[in-house]
C-alpha cells in the first residue's frame, strides 16, 4: 500500500487521511526520524483533538502495512514483478530489481485505485492543500525520538507535484522511479523498462482486489 491505498476509506476525515501518509512522507523528506507505535499510542488516546487524529492517521498506516506486507498476494506479485523487471534489465541486477518488485507494486496499486475513483483522488489532494503543514510538523516532531524541519517543505510539494496521476502511464512512472533510484543511490531505469512496467500494470490491475482483501479493505462503491 502507498499514499492513497491507506487514505481512500478515510476522505471523510480530512487530516486522519493526509496523516496515514506520514510514515512514507517522512522516509523522502527526513530519512532519520521515524514514527514508532509506542510513540505514537499515547498521543491517539490523551493528546488534543489536533495530534490524536494525527496520531491515529499515522498508526493506520503502521497498521495496514502489517497485514499487507504478509498477504499472499503481495507476495506472490512483488515476486513476479521482481522476475519481470530482471529479464527487462539484466539478471546480475537483483537488489534493484527486488526493490523495483515491492515498490512498483505498491505504487501501481494507487494507480488502479487512482483511476478508479478520479473524483477521490482530486479530493485527496484538495485535503493536502488544506492542511497546515507546520502544526503536522510540530505534532510529528511531539511523537518521534528525533526532531525534523523539512517534513512542513515537503507536504505543500506532495501536493504542487500530484506524482500519483503519473502511475498509469509507464513511461511518467518511469521518470517518478528514477527519482527514487537517485534517492536511494541505485542505477537509473533505461527505457526498456517502460515495457516491463506496462506488464506490471496489466498483473497488478488485475490482482487488486487480492491485494487489498475484503477483511481489512473496502473498496468505496462507484
Amino acid at each position: 500500500m502507498n499514499y492513497f491505498s491507506h487514505a481512500i476509506q478515510f476522505l471523510d476525515r480530512p487530516l486522519f487521511a493526509i496523516s496515514t501518509g506520514l510514515p512514507d512522507m517522512l522516509s523522502v523528506a527526513d530519512r532519520k526520524v521515524r514514527l514508532r507505535s509506542r510513540r505514537m499510542e499515547p498521543f491517539r488516546e490523551t493528546a488534543s483533538p489536533f495530534d490524536a487524529e494525527v496520531a491515529a492517521g499515522a498508526l493506520q498506516h503502521l497498521e495496514d502495512d502489517a497485514w499487507f506486507h504478509k498477504t499472499r498476494a503481495f507476495l506472490e506479485t512483488s515476486a513476479e514483478l521482481t522476475r519481470l523487471f530482471r529479464e527487462a534489465i539484466g539478471v546480475g541486477d537483483g537488489m534493484r530489481c527486488s526493490f523495483l518488485g515491492h515498490i512498483v507494486t505498491e505504487l501501481q496499486l494507487d494507480g488502479v485505485l487512482a483511476q478508479r475513483y478520479p473524483a477521490m483522488l482530486d479530493q485527496y489532494y484538495e485535503l493536502m492543500g488544506d492542511v497546515d503543514p507546520v502544526a503536522i510538523q510540530d505534532c510529528v516532531n511531539r511523537m518521534a525520538a528525533k526532531q525534523t524541519e523539512r517534513l512542513a517543505m515537503l507536504i505543500p510539494k506532495f501536493h504542487q507535484e500530484q506524482f500519483m496521476r503519473d502511475y498509469v502511464d509507464s513511461s511518467r512512472l518511469r521518470f517518478r522511479l528514477n527519482q527514487v533510484m537517485l534517492r536511494v543511490r541505485l542505477d537509473q531505469l533505461p527505457e526498456v523498462m517502460e515495457e516491463a512496467l506496462a506488464e506490471s500494470w496489466r498483473i497488478v490491475e488485475s490482482r487488486a482486489e487480492a491485494l487489498l482483501p475484503p477483511e481489512h479493505f473496502e473498496f468505496p462503491k462507484l
